[in-house]
């Protein structure tokens, strides 16, 4: 007999018939009711067993996490909770799991924190909160190439191992096959690096960006969708040493354009999370609300995460320039009663609670803020004619702050020369990037969506550690 995923029994109309159902149990109550689940679904299955008509023996290996074969009648629920539940006539245990053992793991049924749960990350995919997020996860991953594939963009592959630095930060990874104790030395007394696998200093990608500018600029419209990597020795719940980017890159488009292709992005993800993870939703909604009420009334979200996804879905973006926003932070009420912890100034980086203040009590709605001063931005974004700032634009959201940054790319091959000089890039190392711009070079924009950020927008979880399988940290390089 063929195994049926409990997702869809639970969802069956199949009253009557025999099913098959494996997966580890949740909890068995009285030697009578088990609760299967199988990852399908947040939601177990009851299986009913008639203690009477199976041996002790058997019996005693149902335990929590011990992974079992059901098979029996689907029938209506004589309890409350489940529509539908199985009436047992056959068990196997699959796999033992020994409760002294159990005892000591996140698999325990009680509470745990989330630094435990970190701590046995191959485990805590078996819990409701991390099955929850991973099931999510995957529906925003999908989400992503189904929204560019249906609007007529092209995957693109970017390296992983690149000789570049976009992001000019220099924080990156080192490649190297060179013994790290005795490498070999040039007549420079320099690290010999001719005699490396690739000849010359190689790191891991901190963007695929400009290698898709150079997609976008044949193929028209492309995006990338791979793990990137950044050296930043930061321990705080938004960074990570590994993580995983969403880069569009669109030749002929400028920023306006740039921004309403972000907004529909956006929109279709979280339209598509609050369509497809129902159940999961509703699971880390109420664990958050649970969790909203240890904290301070002037730390909890006004917003449920429910309603958080809505404002997103339900409201059109604000647009301003990141002048104007300063000007409206500088006449704010926090502002002049010093409530804000840093200052507002033009020429500075905005931090997180301006950029919510902005979104959750200036404007209530998601804010797109445009034209950033040139000096806090990378080199290849597009000079404005004033040049103080370039055509730049973050994507604020409710709870979280900048969740995606983009710009129009700077296509004149002499501003874009002298970009590199003002920011201290060899010309030779991106000789291919600069090339672009000979043969036929044309307005085209971009941007960057951090996925793990995205996920933890819809999922709720508050630290970056708790929406990526494994998380890659400084001194942290488990499983």
């Amino acid at each position: 007999m063929k195994r049926e995923k409990i997702a869809d029994v639970l969802k069956s109309e199949k009253v009557g018939s025999d099913v098959l159902v494996k997966g580890w149990v949740r909890a068995f109550r009285s030697n009578r009711f088990i609760q299967i689940n199988d990852g399908s679904s947040i939601n177990n299955i009851q299986a009913v067993i008639d203690f009477e008509n199976f041996e002790e023996q058997i019996l005693k290996k149902i335990t929590v996490a011990s992974a079992v074969a059901v098979k029996g009648k689907l029938v209506e629920s004589q309890g409350s909770g489940q529509r539908v539940e199985i009436q047992v006539e056959e068990v196997e245990v699959l796999g033992e799991a020994h409760p002294d053992d159990v005892q000591k793991t996140v698999m325990q049924p009680k509470k745990h924190s989330m630094e435990f749960l970190r701590e046995q990350a191959h485990l805590r995919f078996r819990t409701n909160t991390f099955g929850a997020v991973f099931r999510i996860r995957h529906a925003v991953a999908y989400a992503i190439h189904k929204y560019f594939n249906d609007e007529g963009f092209y995957y693109l592959h970017t390296p992983i191992i690149t000789g570049s630095d976009a992001e000019g930060a220099g924080e990156m990874f080192r490649v190297t096959t060179l013994d790290p104790v005795n490498p070999p030395i040039d007549e420079n007394n320099e690290v010999a690096y001719k005699e490396d696998f690739f000849g010359k200093p190689v790191n891991l990608t901190v963007s695929g960006q400009l290698e898709a500018e150079l997609g976008a600029l044949a193929l028209g419209q492309v995006y990338t969708f791979g793990p990137t990597f950044r050296a930043e020795n930061s321990n705080t719940s938004r960074h990570l040493a590994e993580f995983w980017m969403i880069e569009p890159e669109v030749a002929f488009n400028d920023l306006t354009d740039n921004m309403n292709l972000t907004e529909d992005f956006l929109k279709y993800i979280v339209d598509y999370v609050l369509n497809n993870c129902e159940d999961d939703l509703k699971f880390l909604d109420q664990r958050e609300a649970k969790e909203e009420q240890s904290k301070p009334a002037n730390q909890r979200n006004e917003l449920s995460l429910v309603e958080r996804l809505k404002f997103v879905s339900d409201n059109d973006f604000k647009r301003l320039t990141y002048t104007e926003a300063i000007n409206v932070l500088r006449n704010s009420k926090p502002y002049k009663k010093n409530k804000f912890q840093y200052d507002v100034e033009w020429g500075i980086d905005l931090q997180s609670e301006h950029e919510r203040y902005l979104v959750e009590k200036e404007f209530k709605c998601p804010v797109i803020l445009s034209d950033y001063p040139s000096k806090i931005k990378a080199f290849y974004m597009r000079q404005n004619d004033d040049e103080k700032t370039v055509a730049a634009m973050d994507v604020l959201f409710p709870g979280i702050g900048e969740i995606v940054g983009g710009s129009q790319r700077e296509e004149r091959l002499d501003v874009l020369k002298r970009k590199c000089g003002d920011f201290n890039i060899p010309e030779d190392e991106l000789w291919w990037y600069l090339d672009t711009r000979r043969f036929g070079t044309v307005p085209h924009a971009g941007f960057g969506l951090g996925f793990e950020r995205m996920v933890m927008f819809v999922t709720g979880m508050t630290n970056i550690r708790d929406v990526i399988p494994f998380p890659r940290t400084p001194q942290n390089a488990e499983f």
